[in-house]
């Protein structure tokens, strides 16, 4: 498949899984029609000492980039930026109970996404030119997630959460060398520490836990691979950065 109609359907396939996680946000709530009247929806559930599940998610990869104090050393190079991209989660829910308040989560998964660092050239003429470096990323996460919980109110709890992360990209380009060599790639590290905060809602359903999470990540390492090149050499500093919404069944 020519590489154009690749991106195409997967641009496609985020935006359908986008919609249908909407979808499944408005649909699981309304299940459990009794949130606020009548008995409590799983009473006992908040006192097992273990439980389990699943989580989908939606996410935003990015960048927190730190360029060169002097660009002009770099030819014409007026500016580098970065541009967020959208990818999706997949992970597995492993809960461990602390208390009446705190949860201790464990959420091994899969991240897939990409990012762009753009690169505005400025011409003798003025004329500009952007180049971007496009790089694909599928990141294993190990989060250790500490969750204070608020009272419960009937069917609904809110919290909040946060912790750290390590990832590792699988497919990582640091150590693969271009199989073009006119152009130039950007390389990145493949391992990363995060730490994450976020804010959620439970809803105690009839039959399991459904969960709307809010989640930011920000990157404690340099990623960038120093080469010998412009686009490398420009920037002091590339660290992850990522928003994820996801969608939670215990």
């Amino acid at each position: 498949m020519p590489l154009h109609f690749s991106k195409f359907f997967k641009v496609k396939k985020c935006k359908a899984l986008l919609i249908l996680l909407m979808v499944l946000a408005l649909s699981i709530p309304g299940h459990a029609q009794k949130f606020n009247f009548g008995v409590p929806n799983l009473q006992k559930y908040d006192n097992q000492l273990f439980h389990f599940g699943f989580l989908l998610g939606y996410n935003q990869f990015d960048f927190s980039i730190r360029s060169d104090n002097d660009l002009s050393q770099y030819d014409s190079l007026m500016v580098i930026n970065t541009a967020a991209m959208s990818g999706f989660n997949l992970g597995i829910v492993t809960n461990l109970r602390l208390g009446k308040y705190f949860d201790l989560r464990f959420i091994p998964g899969l991240s897939f996404g990409d990012r762009v660092v753009r690169y505005t050239i400025l011409y003798p003429d003025a004329s500009q030119l952007i180049t971007k470096k496009r790089i694909e990323s599928v990141y294993l996460d190990l989060p250790l997630l500490v969750k204070f919980k608020s009272s419960r109110m009937h069917n609904v709890r809110a919290y909040v959460i946060g912790g750290a992360q390590y990832s590792l990209d699988l497919i990582s380009a640091a150590k693969k060398k271009n199989s073009n060599p006119n152009e130039i790639m950007l390389k990145l590290y493949p391992h990363d520490v995060q730490a994450q905060v976020g804010v959620g809602i439970d809803f105690y359903c009839t039959y399991f836990k459904f969960t709307t999470e809010f989640k930011m990540s920000f990157g404690l390492m340099n990623l960038l691979v120093k080469e010998d090149n412009m686009y490398a050499q420009s920037v002091q500093s590339l660290k992850s950065k990522m928003l994820q919404v996801s969608f939670i069944f215990e």
